[in-house]
């Protein structure tokens, strides 16, 4: 899993920086776009090109470097993704790094994010594979973008709503899920020219994979520790976010607690009052109910991969996967 990483980053260097000459080509006062455009790719775990890869080998198609270039495209795609929703929940760090929209303002960064999804489309169809490969691939690609916009239309939409873990989970699914796990895995299996059988297996993995994802890392946004997240605990909680674990506090948290709890909420949540609003989620159990919820998809995830026919080093790069985005807090 490691050599993939390095072979993916070093795919994307490559593809970066020759864009990156393009662009500063046409004026060296686009230096300061360009640098975001560098720190935006930097950093991350690769999960995405990681379960396209193993969707390709999951079809029984051999290690390919095209592949792994079309594989990377799929980090640009989060990339992307990253700098608009940043600017949308007015972050101000990601990765510990100083976010787009906070050092170049808002008009730069959503062009950054704009050129991260073109670059995203041109490193994927210029990965060396075959015009009829890629071709199998136009719907699922096309797909996994109207779903990633739907989720984060549906997540401003509902913001502020009355709490409904059901249709948490649904943003759940769409915003995160969708684009992380199931189409890239999906992408990668039809680029292999995967059979119905095997494309049937790997969605039922995929899907509640996908919300375990989403679910864990809204724990990590509210419980983990900024040191390794990389953003800060209250962004989840200003914004008042409809996530599973919100939803849930304001279900089960008795009446003192829920009242605490929107009064905290009313306005942005200073760094002192986010210890509060931890153990009220405790109190109330919401905590340990998303945990379970995440264990219960990732055993839902292990039982579909046990049922699949998979070459045997795709099956295991998949379960370890299973392991890796859905570790605890």
């Amino acid at each position: 899993m490691g050599d993939l990483r390095v072979r993916v980053d070093r795919a994307l260097q490559e593809f970066v920086e020759s864009e990156i000459a393009a662009l500063t080509a046409l004026d060296d006062e686009l230096a300061p776009v360009a640098e975001q455009l560098r720190a935006s790719v930097a950093g991350g775990k690769r999960i995405r090109p990681a379960f396209c890869y193993w969707g390709w080998r999951a079809a029984g198609q051999p290690d390919a470097d095209q592949m792994v270039r079309a594989a990377a495209a799929l980090e640009l795609v989060h990339a992307a993704a990253i700098v608009h929703d940043d600017i949308i929940d007015r972050s101000p760090l990601r990765r510990g790094r100083v976010t787009a929209h906070a050092r170049l303002g808002d008009g730069l960064a959503i062009m950054v994010g704009d050129l991260l999804l073109a670059w995203a489309g041109e490193l994927f169809h210029t990965s060396g594979l075959p015009r009829a490969f890629l071709a199998r691939a136009v719907s699922a690609w096309t797909a996994m973008g109207r779903e990633l916009i739907a989720g984060e239309c549906l997540e401003i939409l509902r913001t502020g709503a009355a709490p409904d873990v059901g249709l948490s989970l649904q943003v759940v699914r769409l915003k995160t899920g969708s684009y992380t796990i199931e189409w890239p895995l999906r992408i990668g299996a039809v680029l292999g020219g995967a059979a119905p059988g095997v494309l049937t297996a790997l969605a039922a993995y995929a899907r509640p994979l996908g919300e375990a994802f989403q679910l864990r890392d809204d724990l990590w946004g509210v419980f983990g520790d900024p040191a390794e997240t990389g953003k800060s605990a209250q962004d989840d909680l200003t914004g008042r976010k409809p996530t599973a674990l919100l939803a849930l506090t304001l279900e089960r948290a008795d009446g003192g607690d829920r009242s605490q709890l929107r009064e905290l909420l009313k306005e942005p949540v200073p760094a002192d009052e986010t210890a509060r609003i931890r153990q009220i989620m405790d109190r109330s159990g919401a905590r340990d109910q998303v945990r379970q919820m995440i264990d219960d998809r990732a055993a839902a995830a292990r039982a579909a991969l046990a049922r699949a026919r998979l070459p045997a080093e795709a099956a295991a790069a998949l379960t370890r996967l299973i392991t890796e985005v859905t570790a605890d807090v």
